[in-house]
């Protein structure tokens, strides 16, 4: 550009470096909540197995109500297992096996209230959440929870850095 254009412009523009990011696919993103659901659900049971005698107590409200309490109680753990992980490093144990990972926009790293927020949909109205996601916004691979988040989940790649070459020692 030659200066006589540089003095009729304002102030000069650089050129914006742009960073490829992909997008995790819906299947992708199903298998890594899938890992997580049978975690947790695993280690919840554990839990209530060594908790049970303690459970049968009686208690002051009717057995009947037990479940719906237990299902409020699942819900629960999700969110904070949801926040605590991906508020920690973007990722979940099923989005590491997945290679995948919650980022904002931008690809930044997300704080906890966002990991919170993004994880309410997940933890207490998946389907819907995921539902409206594909009919109102499609093409997009965001849940409605993603949206109101400014988050996206991407893949990560775990690939030799440049330069450097893995061997393996022959046993």
């Amino acid at each position: 550009m030659s200066e006589e254009n540089m003095a009729s412009e304002p102030f000069f523009i650089k050129p914006v470096s742009e960073k490829t990011i992909y997008l995790a696919n819906w299947s992708a993103r199903f298998w890594a909540w899938l890992v997580d659901i049978i975690l947790v659900i695993l280690f919840l049971n554990i839990i209530r197995g060594i908790f049970d005698p303690f459970w049968k107590l009686p208690l002051l409200w009717d057995y009947g109500n037990w479940e719906f309490f237990a299902l409020g109680f699942e819900s629960i753990f999700f969110l904070a297992y949801w926040t605590v992980m991906e508020g920690l490093r973007g990722q979940s144990i099923g989005k590491m096996v997945m290679n995948l990972k919650v980022v904002n926009r931008d690809s930044t790293k997300i704080d906890y209230l966002t990991a919170a927020l993004e994880s309410l949909g997940k933890a207490f109205l998946l389907p819907l959440d995921c539902l409206i996601g594909w009919l109102a916004m499609p093409a997009t691979k965001l849940r409605v929870f993603n949206r109101i988040s400014n988050t996206i989940v991407i893949k990560t790649d775990y690939k030799e850095p440049h330069g450097i070459l893995y061997v393996r020692e022959k046993e």
